[in-house]
């Protein structure tokens, strides 16, 4: 899932794939330890997403305290586009 795309979705349907992403890590590390994961980047990319997605409820949260919330949302428009860009 793309980062835009996570900016797209609400705080809890990213707070269900994290629940979900954390199931996949935890699968993961079992088959780790076990020695039958083939793809061990897949760790570290479900990390790097579980990351994104608390980041960008974070974002969200602070974004439904201001006073500018219109603001916010540009910004966060303007810096999606920037980082695919």
């Amino acid at each position: 899932m793309k980062l835009s795309e996570m900016r797209e979705k609400s705080a809890d349907e990213l707070q269900n794939a994290i629940v979900d992403w954390k199931k996949q890590l935890l699968e993961a590390r079992l088959q780790l330890s076990t020695h039958k994961l083939e793809n061990t980047a897949s760790i570290s990319k479900t990390k790097k997403l579980i990351a994104q997605a608390k980041t960008v409820i974070t974002e969200k949260a602070a974004c439904e305290q201001s006073a500018e919330a219109v603001a916010c949302t540009t910004n966060a428009s303007n810096q999606a586009e920037v980082q695919n860009a």
